[in-house]
């Protein structure tokens, strides 16, 4: 253990009750993050929407500040774009954008500034962002600033979680799953707000909407300040600590897991979708009339969560009673299963599509349910899965650079939604999704050789099992 971490470890709250049986810093850090994810999803959910309906129409696009310029280098590598294909492509940049700054907002939080004034700055930077939303001229302002704000946000303050306890505390993985609570009611309640004032009032309603969220995040996280751990080392100081070392075979462990994420990314990309073209198909295809009244369309993100968080906790019930009976697979073979699975999800969306163009009905939101459902079956073991593959396999000397590298995946997978997004307006609707089955199974595929031929090179070692979780 580090000198850094004994600091963290042999940190004592303040007097005063836990809750839950928990150190109070948790409850401040959950609301923190749920209010930020609130005003991050709530301004997801009315992106491409408002891109494709309004901002990026004549009349209103160029009343956007340097957009001619970004347009210019947007098609200079992607060709000409229609609004609706360029609405994508913005969309995959910037949802890809948000798992490549924590790098560097990390990189600011160990070595500058320090944790609890890095989160501070960017529960500001996006709080700024969602309002200058509200303007169509400061749009690409806005996304820069949230670009920057989630960058600096995302991964300190979920770090300053595990920090509240020591690396023998046994409570941690509670306190994780309580973290992640807060985010998946974050997910359910924030399209129902800023996507019905963004869709029945008035765009600026949504995301300012969102922007007061990202204000109560930050006045709950600054409440809290007392309560949360102390900062680790930082700049010289921190160099000196003493560092885990390399062992022999750790570089092949390290280009296995990093071969593997071209296969995730693939894996992911009908689940990606759902905030991207699916908003868009499901409004001109899926029956939303409920007793006279349209449904807006970003409800569905809604019912994405909470059967997300029903399947998750399924998942979680079904390997226990597996593990009880039967031999457990490893990670990933459980990530192909999940593959297999997930595969069938844009399927249901193809049908869909194939029965609304043949007699121009639209598609029952029983097609939806059956693609949220099997999707999210098979995105639970997936993406968690991947993420406890990196954590256990990844060498102690790289673990948190390893868990940095992880996410983009994710980085790519909305790269790929946002480039075939568009092909949405000049594909038919079966094929469209078609493709997305076909991107699933491809990476499950890939998967099933890693199985094969590196599983071996990832397998736990005795050194893993005795060593505490980080």
């Amino acid at each position: 253990m580090t000198t850094a971490d004994a600091t963290v470890g042999d940190f004592t709250p303040p007097a005063g009750k836990e809750i839950l049986g928990h150190p109070r810093g948790l409850a401040y850090l959950t609301f923190a993050e749920l209010w930020e994810r609130f005003s991050y999803y709530g301004m997801q959910a009315l992106l491409v929407l408002y891109m494709g309906q309004q901002l990026l129409l004549p009349g209103h696009v160029e009343n956007v500040a340097g957009f001619t310029q970004f347009r210019a280098a947007i098609e200079a590598a992607y060709g000409p774009l229609s609004p609706a294909a360029l609405a994508s492509v913005i969309f995959g940049l910037y949802a890809g954008g948000v798992y490549l700054t924590p790098l560097a907002g990390g990189f600011i939080a160990d070595r500058i500034l320090g944790r609890t004034a890095t989160v501070a700055l960017g529960a500001i930077l996006m709080a700024i962002g969602h309002f200058l939303m509200a303007f169509e001229f400061s749009f690409l302002i806005a996304l820069a600033c949230l670009l920057a704000g989630v960058g600096c946000f995302k991964g300190n303050i979920a770090s300053q979680v595990g920090e509240l306890y020591s690396p023998q505390d046994l409570r941690r993985a509670d306190a994780f799953q309580i973290y992640f609570l807060g985010i998946q009611i974050a997910v359910i309640v924030s399209p129902l707000v800023c996507g019905t004032l963004g869709q029945k009032v008035a765009w600026h309603w949504g995301f300012g909407a969102a922007g007061v969220g990202m204000v109560f995040g930050l006045m709950i996280y600054l409440a809290g300040r007392k309560y949360l751990p102390p900062e680790r080392q930082r700049g010289a100081a921190a160099a000196k600590a003493d560092l885990p070392k390399m062992a022999p075979g750790d570089w092949k462990k390290v280009a296995v897991l990093v071969a593997l994420l071209p296969a995730m990314a693939f894996s992911l990309v009908g689940n990606q979708e759902i905030f991207n073209a699916y908003l868009v198909w499901g409004e001109k295809t899926y029956a939303l009339e409920f007793f006279g009244q349209t449904m807006p369309v970003t409800w569905l993100i809604s019912l994405d969560a909470f059967i997300s968080t029903a399947t998750l906790l399924a998942v979680v019930i079904f390997w226990r009673w597996w593990s009880k009976k039967r031999r457990e697979p490893d990670e990933i073979i459980k990530m192909v299963i999940g593959c297999g699975i997930a595969m069938f999800a844009p399927l249901a969306l193809a049908f869909a599509s194939a029965q609304h163009e043949a007699t121009g009905i639209k598609a029952s939101l029983a097609w939806g349910l059956a693609f949220h459902t099997v999707n999210d079956i098979g995105f639970a073991m997936i993406l968690p899965v991947g993420l406890a593959l990196f954590s256990r396999a990844s060498p102690r000397a790289v673990g948190g650079l390893m868990m940095g590298i992880y996410y983009l995946h994710l980085f790519a997978a909305n790269m790929i939604v946002g480039r075939i997004g568009g092909f949405l307006e000049s594909m038919d609707g079966f094929s469209f999704w078609a493709m997305h089955a076909a991107l699933v199974a491809g990476g499950g595929a890939y998967m099933l050789l890693f199985a094969l031929f590196f599983r071996k090179i990832l397998a736990p070692t005795a050194a893993d099992s005795t060593t505490p979780a980080r």
